[in-house]
């Protein structure tokens, strides 16, 4: 039979693995698929060589709020979202209590993006944008979905500092 080592990560970690990656992967898409609005808009702009597409700054717009809110779900996963160093180094515990304070700000604030962002992305439900003509909720649900994702990672991290704090390995 073979054991799991002790230090082997459980489905839970796997999962929010598996998810950070993905969304990796998105902010790296989402960023590539920006440049090409943008520069549209550009050329657009300065030269005759291309029309002046409208729907660019629409869609530009739309991409850089995915992209902002994927960024900052990475941010809190990796810690560097919302965190700001302003103690010296510490004890492992009284680091450890000094993370979960501060987690908790990130934890109401994840708490009123899922709250407020299901009443925008409701309000947003059956209306469509003026220039693409897509559907706003596809907008709006960005906030929602970032409030549950940090709110997946603070879990993790929460563990962890708990762990910590009770004299509990990391």
């Amino acid at each position: 039979m073979s054991e799991t080592p002790p230090d082997a990560p459980g489905p839970w970690r796997r999962t929010t693995a598996w998810y950070h990656r993905i969304l990796s992967y998105l902010l790296m898409v989402s960023v590539a698929i920006l440049v090409v609005p943008v520069t549209l808009q550009i050329f657009s702009r300065f030269t005759d060589l291309i029309p002046h597409y409208i729907w660019t700054e629409e869609m530009a717009r739309f991409l850089f709020i995915w992209t902002i809110m994927i960024g900052a779900m990475i941010g809190v996963r990796e810690s560097l979202h919302f965190e700001v160093d302003v103690w010296p180094r510490l004890r492992p515990r009284a680091e450890a209590a000094v993370k979960l304070m501060a987690k908790l700000g990130v934890l109401a604030l994840a708490l009123v993006f899922v709250w407020s962002g299901i009443e925008f992305t409701q309000f947003a439900w059956n209306r469509i944008s003026e220039l693409a003509e897509l559907p706003l909720w596809l907008i709006h649900i960005a906030w929602p979905i970032t409030g549950v994702t940090w709110l997946l990672f603070l879990g993790e991290q929460f563990v962890d500092d708990l762990r910590v704090l009770l004299g509990r390995s990391a």
